[in-house]
């Protein structure tokens, strides 16, 4: 007890550091220890932002909550990745699972693996484990050559969904994108601005909606001629090593990358070709992920508002399991132009 105020426990296999003071959890939380006082016993008037805050810092700080705080899961939600290696997916993970947990769901997130359970079979786990709902991430939803029947099915046997990137017009539920024309747009204009005059494009698999929309605003960009200097392949760092060999070889000296994984293996590209990233040949990302800032060079990139996007599925997901209806409509989210080190005026 402090202050007459039950303060929690250090977790076992601690080393047996004298537990917090209401004035720690009240640093940590960035909220009154009267506040912190109501939130740990228990007490009405404090929302629901606040009381995540205080427990959140019960957990930085490596205490145990206390048992009348640990709350009962309201459902099961599931949320579907494609994989785990490129770090934007975990990301949006992390947000969507922060989301969910405030909410009181528990989240079960599921990636598929190569040679692994398909989109359709953990669907089918989900299901049977009871979930509330599901998250789609750049699943099979984004894939034109894949058969949208699975997702009307879905929705026949009424499980609540929402799908982020990758719209489709033949699938009826709330969409969640970061506008790819306007990524590719931007990543253009900069590279034009300085001074690049034969830009390139790397991208994935043409099959993909982002892959097509961020394809359409690189041509409407940088005019005439450019499908000459675009070229599809595998979303990852090898995916983007060979495209860029290619576009090297053709005179590009700025390349518009589909994700931050190609961009640096366009700069493994560049480098095995003595050429200087960016005094040289600059290079642009798309996604901002976690830790990209810290490469070397530093990448540019084109930043999806992936905090942004994920509560908003949450959020549209939420209300269609509790009965109210949402639009079956695109959210479509600006993206960011964030420049860092491997953007440069080229050298003559």
């Amino acid at each position: 007890m402090v202050g007459g105020v039950t303060v929690p426990r250090p977790r076992s296999g601690g080393t047996g550091v004298a537990a917090p003071r209401l004035a720690d959890i009240a640093a940590q939380s960035g909220v009154s220890e009267a506040t912190v006082s109501r939130v740990l016993n228990a007490k009405p008037g404090v929302s629901a932002a606040t009381r995540t805050r205080v427990l959140a810092a019960l957990d930085v700080l490596g205490y145990e909550r206390p048992v009348r705080l640990r709350r009962r899961s309201d459902g099961l939600v599931g949320l579907v990745v494609p994989e785990l290696t490129n770090p934007v997916f975990p990301a949006f993970a992390q947000v969507v699972e922060q989301a969910l947990s405030g909410y009181g769901y528990t989240p079960l997130l599921c990636a598929k693996q190569p040679g692994g359970a398909t989109e359709d079979e953990l669907v089918e786990q989900l299901e049977e484990s009871g979930a509330d709902g599901i998250v789609f991430l750049s699943g099979l939803h984004a894939d034109t050559s894949a058969d949208p029947a699975r997702y009307a099915e879905l929705a026949a046997r009424k499980v609540p969904f929402v799908l982020i990137n990758g719209y489709n017009a033949r699938i009826s539920a709330p969409f969640v994108s970061t506008d790819d024309h306007m990524a590719a747009a931007m990543a253009v204009r900069h590279l034009a601005e300085l001074g690049h005059d034969r830009i390139g494009l790397a991208v994935g698999p043409v099959r993909y909606v982002p892959s097509l929309r961020k394809t359409e605003g690189f041509l409407a960009t940088a005019g005439p001629g450019a499908e000459r200097y675009v070229r599809h392949t595998l979303f990852s760092v090898e995916g983007g090593h060979a495209a860029a060999a290619e576009l090297f070889e053709a005179g590009c000296t700025g390349i518009v990358c589909g994700s931050d994984m190609m961009a640096l293996g366009a700069i493994r590209a560049a480098r095995e070709r003595g050429l200087d990233v960016p005094g040289q040949v600059s290079v642009v990302g798309y996604d901002d992920s976690p830790l990209i800032a810290f490469t070397d060079p530093p990448l540019t990139t084109v930043r999806q508002p992936v905090h942004a996007m994920a509560s908003t599925a949450v959020g549209a997901l939420l209300e269609e399991i509790r009965g109210n209806p949402v639009p079956t409509t695109e959210y479509l989210f600006q993206p960011e132009l964030v420049v860092r080190g491997s953007t440069a005026r080229p050298s003559r």
